[in-house]
Parts: C-alpha cells; structure tokens; sequence
C-alpha cells in the first residue's frame, strides 16, 4: 500500500471515448478530412492533442496547433460531457481516501477541463491536487505534468518517490512515473492494451476498477473478526492436526513393519536382528520409511485447509505478479538461496553450535545413517513439500489475513523455528523460512518455496552424508565468502522490488 496515487484521468477515472473522438473529428473536418469511423480515432484518447494530429495526419506544428483549437471549440461545451465515468470509480475512490491515502490527478488534459469533467461527476472532493496541461500549450508532457503534481503534494517536504503510485491506461503514464523515479499501475480497462504497458515497462498492470481497488488497498485489509483466543487456535489447529496425525501415522508404519519383521525373516536393509534371528531394532532406512508415512499422513490431515489458504494467498497475489519475472531474477533468488544454505551450515558448523546440540545428533544420526537415494526422497524431497504445505501453505495464508504482511513473514519463521524442537534446526528453520517466504512474496508462485526448500534439504543432507561435509571447504573465509554472495543477491533483488 503507497499513500500518495497519482491518477491519469482519460481512461483512468473516466471513459471519454465519445466526447474525444467527435471532437477530433470535428478538427479534422475543418481541414476536409472526413473519418466517419470514430473507432480509429481512439488513439487520441490519452496523449497530448498535437502530437496526435501530428503523428496520425501528418500535420506540421502549425496546422496541429490550428486543429487543437478546433478541437476545443466543441469540446469546452459540448464534448466534455460526452463522458461517462468507469463503473465503480467513486466507491474505490471513496474507500481510498477512508484509508487516509492522499489522492491527486494528473492529466494532459488542460486543467480547467479536468476540474469541470471531476465536479460534474461529483468526484472532485476526492482530490487533493488536480494538474493537467495549461491551455496555451505548456506543461503538456506527462513527465511535466507528474513533477508538477508531486511538487504540489508534498509542497515544502522532500517528495518521497517510493510512497507514490502513478495510475494511468497509456505507455504516456508510465513513462511520466518513470521519468520522475515512480512506480507505475497500469490498467487495461481504458486504451492502452497489456501489449503497450509491458513493452512500457509498467510495474504492476491491473485489469479492471476492481483489481485496481483491491491493489491499491492491499495491506489496509481488516483482521479476522473473533477473539484472539479463537485466532490463536484457528492458527495452531492445523500445526496441531498435523502434529497427531503424523504421530499416529509413523506409530501405525513401525507397527506394520514390526509385524512384518517378526513374520518374514532376512530383510537386512530395514531390520537389524540378533543372531538368532530376532528382530531388535530398525534400520535407518526403517526410520527414513516410517517418517515419509507420518508426513503423508499429515499432508493428507492439512490438505483442505492448505488448498484453500493457497488458493486465498493466490487471489491476493496476482495483481502484484501479472507481469512475468525475468529470468535473472530467479537466477538471483537461487543465488541468495544456496548461498544462505552453505553458509548458514558452515556458521553453525564453526560456531560449534551443531556440536553442542545432543537433541540434533541424535536427529542427524537417525536420518544420515538411512541410504543415501532413500533419504533424499524422504528428507529432499517429502519433507520439504508436506512442510511447505503446513507452513507456507495454511499457516502463513492464514497469518497473511490476520496481520500485517511483515509482522506474517516473522512469525511463521519463528514457527517453523520451533517446529524443529533442537536449538540447530530451530536457528537453521528460522532464517530459511524467513528465505521461504520471501521467495514467495516476491515471485507469488508456491513452487518457488517449494522447490528451494527442497533443494536446501538436498544441499544439506548430500553435504552432510558425504565427506564434503569435513573438508577444506569448513573454514571462516569461504562462510563469510557465502554470506557476501547472500547479501549481494538480496540487495540486487530489493533493488528490482521491494517486498
């Protein structure tokens, strides 16, 4: 949510296609051009006047000033209101403005129309600022016109580009917005196709006065109605069902594989006998099978909850990623990602935290001592997307709804810190959920939580099976080496976005 939106007005606020389109007609018809078809006059709708003239008949300054006068002839009574506003304008306008947001208006249409056009459809009380061009031909560019609105705004304070939107259906507005260090929304419901405001660069494209609204608004959304006890326990309840159904699943899995142990003889890879024959403990690779049935046990518990948090988190998401990703973006995320893990693992290897933590130990023994292909599908691979679907799935959607955004990314970290229950994995989960959730912030896609999640866990434990894990590798320069590629990587990606 940016307090301070700039607003273009033809194609934005209003639908003036009928009074822009006779108009023009009625200039060209004074140079004996006759163009019935007021469709193809469209795209005058947005752009200063003479440079249309210019750029679509050909004329010489001149003769476009000379049509733009015209123009107004019939505009300044009739055409003006030929004029419709865009259903559901003065209701997001409204709610704008209820939320304490600061709302302005800039046009290159000449400023005594803008004001006329705003008080005949009532809206003008919305506005704190109104800039459009001047009649006499100046301040016509959209950059002129947004470093004339902004200078209003914020009168004698330092303008705070990163607090601002600028709102407007032509590639004109965004490059106003850009010009000026500015994000830019673009909407498709006026003139300007999605083709013309991605080849503009366009930081976020909406598609309709709805989307527009629920963007503008997001983040000023009310919490859950209910007492913090019921929201407490509707956070918990699936960590809760997760918890016991897991629990129940891998008691059932070791009982059938008990039985199975005590009916059919050999089985060395799963059962450790004594010599004669009888079954005394499990394998790892036992362990590795009877952890896989608990988190299918628990995924299947949280399914429904999660599915319908994501498909919640999804809707709220997508007006802030209709624009694809570029590639190198992704690339830096997974930069940042394994850079975090490798030297995440190296500071707790050298700080000697792992070493002093028996409840990790014990942990890391039971899972490294399983088949290296096993537990890669069991800790690489199942793990991490039965927890992503706990954790970033229903508790973080829910978490995203209850309060503020920031506040949401903290405390599902901290859940999935404590989630470990071992001082080492509580830290480690900590910070990689932290890099879980902001990854998906910042692409909107649940694969991409998923998918470094897995890669982190695979990074980890084939690090921790094979001798890499003691190597030269384990010294202060090549973890501080990690660390900087982290820090580089996160910084490119804030620089593209903020999250």
């Amino acid at each position: 949510m940016k307090p301070y939106l700039l607003f273009d007005l033809d194609g934005t606020l209003t639908d003036p296609k009928v009074g822009i389109t006779t108009c023009v007609q009625y200039a060209l018809d004074s140079f004996g051009i006759k163009e019935p078809d007021l469709d193809k006059l469209e795209p005058f709708i947005g752009p200063p006047l003479k440079d249309s003239f210019m750029k679509y008949y050909g004329m010489d300054e001149v003769q476009a000033k000379q049509a733009v006068e015209k123009y107004r002839e019939r505009f300044q009574d009739t055409g003006i209101f030929e004029n419709e506003l865009y259903e559901g304008i003065p209701q997001m306008l409204k709610a704008l403005q209820s939320k304490g947001m600061c709302l302005a208006v800039a046009s290159s249409k000449p400023t005594v129309f803008v004001q006329r056009i705003l008080e005949h459809f009532q809206i003008a009380r919305y506005f704190k600022v109104v800039v459009g061009s001047e009649l006499d031909g100046t301040r016509v560019n959209k950059d002129e016109v947004v470093e004339e609105a902004l200078r209003r705004l914020f009168g004698d304070k330092p303008i705070e580009k990163e607090k601002v939107y600028m709102i407007g259906d032509r590639s004109y507005d965004v490059e106003g917005a850009r010009a000026h260090g500015i994000e830019s929304v673009g909407v498709t419901y006026g003139y300007g196709s999605m083709e013309e405001l991605k080849a503009a660069k366009a930081d976020y494209i909406v598609r309709s006065v709805e989307e527009l609204k629920k963007f503008l608004l997001r983040g000023t959304e009310d919490a859950p109605q209910g007492s913090s006890f019921l929201k407490l326990w509707q956070l918990l309840f699936p960590l809760l069902l997760f918890w016991v159904t897991r629990s129940l699943g891998q008691y059932a899995a070791a009982i059938v594989l008990q039985t199975v142990g005590n009916v059919i003889p050999g089985g060395s890879f799963l059962f450790v006998r004594d010599g004669a024959g009888t079954l005394t403990a499990f394998t790892g690779n036992a362990s590795a099978l009877i952890d896989v049935a608990g988190f299918i046990a628990g995924a299947a518990a949280v399914w429904k909850t999660a599915a319908a948090q994501l498909a919640a988190t999804a809707e709220d998401m997508k007006l802030l990623h209709i624009k694809a990703e570029p590639p190198r973006n992704y690339l830096l995320f997974g930069l940042l990602a394994v850079s975090a893990v490798m030297g995440g693992t190296l500071l707790l290897n050298l700080t000697g935290v792992t070493q002093s933590s028996q409840a990790y130990q014990a942990v890391a023994q039971d899972q490294f001592s399983a088949n290296l292909i096993l537990g890669l599908i069991c800790y690489g691979l199942v793990t991490p997307f039965v927890e992503e679907l706990l954790f970033r799935g229903a508790i973080y959607g829910y978490l995203r709804r209850m309060t503020k955004r920031k506040a949401a990314m903290l405390l599902s970290a901290a859940l999935f810190g404590m989630y470990h229950m071992n001082s080492v994995q509580g830290i480690y989960g900590f910070f990689i959920g932290l890099l879980l959730v902001y990854g998906y912030e910042y692409f909107g896609d649940f694969k991409i939580p998923v998918a470094v999640h897995m890669m982190a866990n695979v990074l980890a434990y084939t690090l921790s099976y094979t001798p890499l894990a003691v190597s030269g590798v384990q010294n202060w320069a090549v973890c501080a080496g990690f660390w900087v590629l982290a820090a580089a990587s996160f910084g490119l990606l804030g620089r593209q976005k903020k999250v």
